[in-house]
């Protein structure tokens, strides 16, 4: 199929803007080919998931992007790096590792990303609206960018995200478009207690769910009767990304396309229906479970970033006290 190219595409493809904005739109016709794309779309903005550095195929990457004069066309956050961009040396990085990957972050900086250093773009002060056209790398930020606050981005891999960044411009394929953000897949909480739904745990648990049986489909929770916190809403979607590839969830009554469910479906039946019940939430608990004891060795917070809301409501539990020598935090 050949895609229609406005006669900006066409100029750019033809190197008309320069090398770097070639060689960006380039790959990005050719990926509108492959998903037999009807046309090109504008988004306005991105978020690089390529920042991080994993080796050298990636710097090559953004090294000759940046040598061939690219510019950013929208505004553009960055994903985290593989160090610690400052104290990376208190990580015991190998000190040659640590070069590439900072050579990797400034050849962004220098295409005019911005250095935000985050997967929870959402999180920061450019947060995308209901309905926007963007191009986000990483899985959570995409989840959390489609289902909570309503705006549409693909899952964009690492190297095609800031190509859509430079040539502002995606394939008009897949949650993109209003046809393919229906529901598939009902999964209604039955007799799931209201004091359940208010901890912060059953979050991830019924992410992790929601990804075991979805998988790429998109599902659609009802039932739910207490109004989820951002931060909730953030570890549903990141647990859902990882158990399984959703990129779009809906929840009746709580996100911008769920008002009912029928809107949540766009009026088509479910492929599948599966309850979610307090078994299957202890079960699905289980298996993120992999301690052999109860002696607790590390700590971690975050992942995605631990939001100001998050230290708000973990500082006075801590206040005065002291971790216990054997614990790692």
């Amino acid at each position: 199929m050949t895609v229609d190219l406005t006669p900006a595409d066409q100029a750019m493809l033809a190197g008309e803007q320069g090398p770097a904005q070639k060689m960006a739109m380039s790959i990005i016709v050719r990926m509108a080919e492959f998903h037999q794309a009807e046309r090109l779309l504008d988004i306005e903005q991105a978020h690089i998931d390529s920042s991080i550095y994993m080796g050298a195929a990636g710097l090559e990457f953004a090294e000759r992007l940046a040598g061939l004069g690219a510019s950013v066309a929208v505004p553009t956050t960055l994903n985290v790096s593989s160090v610690d961009e400052h104290h990376w040396r208190e990580w015991a990085v190998p000190p040659a590792w640590a070069e590439q990957a900072q050579r990797q972050m400034a050849a962004y900086a220098q295409m005019g990303c911005r250095p935000t250093w985050t997967c929870a773009p959402y999180q920061v002060d450019l947060i995308p609206k209901f309905g926007q056209q963007i191009a986000w790398g990483e899985s959570n930020a995409i989840v959390f960018a489609n289902s909570v606050l309503g705006a549409r981005t693909e899952r964009y891999p690492d190297l095609l995200d800031i190509c859509a960044a430079i040539t502002g411009r995606v394939p008009a394929v897949g949650l993109h478009l209003t046809e393919n953000r229906a529901g598939q897949v009902l999964m209604p909480l039955q007799a799931v207690p209201e004091a359940l739904q208010r901890d912060d745990s059953f979050y991830p648990v019924l992410g992790h769910l929601l990804g075991k049986i979805a998988r790429d489909r998109i599902p659609v929770v009802t039932g739910l009767t207490v109004q989820p916190t951002e931060d909730q809403l953030k570890a549903l979607g990141a647990a859902s990304a990882s158990s399984g590839t959703v990129a779009l969830f809906h929840i009746v009554g709580v996100t911008p396309e769920a008002a009912t469910l029928e809107a949540a479906f766009q009026g088509q039946e479910p492929a599948q229906t599966y309850p979610v019940t307090v078994e299957r939430l202890r079960a699905a608990r289980r298996e993120l479970t992999t301690a052999s004891g109860e002696q607790l060795d590390l700590v971690i917070l975050g992942s995605p970033h631990f939001s100001l809301a998050e230290f708000r409501q973990l500082a006075p539990l801590v206040a005065g006290r002291r971790k216990h020598p054997r614990v790692k935090f």
